[in-house]
């Protein structure tokens, strides 16, 4: 595969020679185009030696060769690694003043940018709009990590490592062409939502997001471009999915909702409160002289499930929606009893059914699972890690789509 890397001007570029040996170790031709703040931390020498290429980041070297041009016309894939905020919008903006953001306007496969830079800057609405921008354009922005930054400081915006870089971009070659989902796209709902109570305390769950994850990695193997639309969880997304953060249930709606009608696959695996605080208290509730006990009143959060039912009505392409039940059973019936209602009463196409309780399922890595279909067949149990029930969950989601 040939591979063109793109290095931004950052401290992070050291990062980016390990990249490079990941590229070139798995025998890939790469092409390094720093630019040239870049080559102000990591020298073009190092660059050459580690790819086997001359180095340049001058659209003025080499002109007969059009290389402005034809780098990015002959790429298989261009990931920029580290992508600082002025990559990002020199990108976005379609500028083409240096031989990096030459490239990236002639890009013919797919682009995935790792940004690093400083949290502010990373949260700055600029950046922001920017990475939307280019998201919306089949590009692959990498969310970055949280740790300890160039200064004394930590915060999102730290690169992600080199292996989870090589991994996002393998994933989006692997989206191109292959895969049962190749070329659809899929957005699963992960982890548990909070709902405030004030500003120090809220109402959860104890969903860790690992089923979510594992889900996401599944949808991605199968080449689908998947976005997660992710509550609070225990551990990280993996690389190569678009990812939307949210925190209470009405965000999570308004995120479903938004990206329904450019959606193929819709999996609702995160854990949505029902009920959230009626009042919000705008100062920490504290302890009264008088003993009285504090009484907070509960209201419903949307069925965003069943709303998501309801609006694919008015969607031209197909959608597959899929839910899923956690259910313990009680004195009225069993958990499947439960789930069958559940499944008739949301509408969706199958739903996945967790049996938990305690030690089951939440925070745990393996899983077991029942998959219910709204024509009354029934699959399963499947038993095993959750990246084999997600295997499972997509891969079934995949028949119905295709059916």
């Amino acid at each position: 595969m040939r591979v063109v890397l793109g290095v931004g001007g950052g401290i992070a570029a050291y990062k980016a020679a390990s990249l490079l040996r990941l590229f070139t170790e798995s025998g890939h031709d790469v092409t390094v185009i720093p630019t040239d703040a870049a080559t102000r931390f990591v020298g073009t020498a190092t660059w050459e030696a580690l790819s086997g290429h001359p180095v340049s980041n001058s659209v003025w070297d080499d002109v007969d060769k059009v290389n402005h041009v034809r780098l990015g016309h002959e790429a298989d894939l261009i990931v920029v690694a580290p992508a600082t905020a002025d990559v990002l919008a020199r990108a976005a903006a379609g500028l083409a003043n240096d031989l990096l953001t030459g490239t990236l306007l002639m890009a013919h496969g797919p682009v995935v940018m790792a940004p690093a830079m400083h949290t502010e800057m990373w949260q700055h609405a600029a950046t922001r709009a920017n990475v939307e921008t280019l998201r919306s354009r089949g590009v692959t922005v990498i969310e970055p990590a949280s740790g300890r930054l160039t200064g004394s400081d930590s915060g999102p915006g730290r690169l992600p490592e080199p292996a989870d870089i090589f991994a996002a971009a393998i994933a989006a070659t692997n989206a191109v062409g292959s895969g049962i989902l190749a070329g659809k796209r899929v957005t699963i709902t992960a982890g548990g939502t909070r709902e405030a109570l004030d500003p120090v305390r809220f109402l959860g769950n104890r969903s860790s997001g690992k089923q979510g994850m594992a889900l996401a990695e599944a949808a991605l193997a199968q080449g689908a471009h998947v976005t997660l639309v992710l509550a609070h969880a225990e551990v990280a997304p993996p690389p190569g999915c678009d990812l939307v953060r949210v925190e209470s249930a009405l965000e999570l709606r308004d995120a479903v909702l938004g990206l329904l009608p450019t959606t193929d696959v819709l999996v609702m695996a995160a854990a949505v409160a029902d009920f959230r605080p009626a009042e919000v208290m705008a100062a920490k509730i504290k302890k009264t002289d008088d003993g009285a006990d504090p009484v907070i009143t509960l209201i419903r959060n949307p069925d965003v499930l069943r709303e998501s039912v309801i609006a694919r009505s008015s969607l031209a392409e197909p959608l597959v929606i899929a839910g899923f039940a956690a259910e313990t059973g009680d004195a009225a019936a069993d958990p499947i009893t439960h789930a069958r209602a559940k499944l008739a009463r949301k509408g969706c196409d199958f739903l996945v059914l967790n049996v938990v309780g305690s030690g089951l399922v939440f925070g745990q890595d393996a899983n077991e699972v029942t998959i219910l279909d709204a024509d009354g067949t029934e699959s399963g149990p499947v038993r095993g890690s959750k990246r084999t029930v997600a295997d499972a969950v997509i891969n079934h989601a995949a028949r119905l789509l295709v059916r």
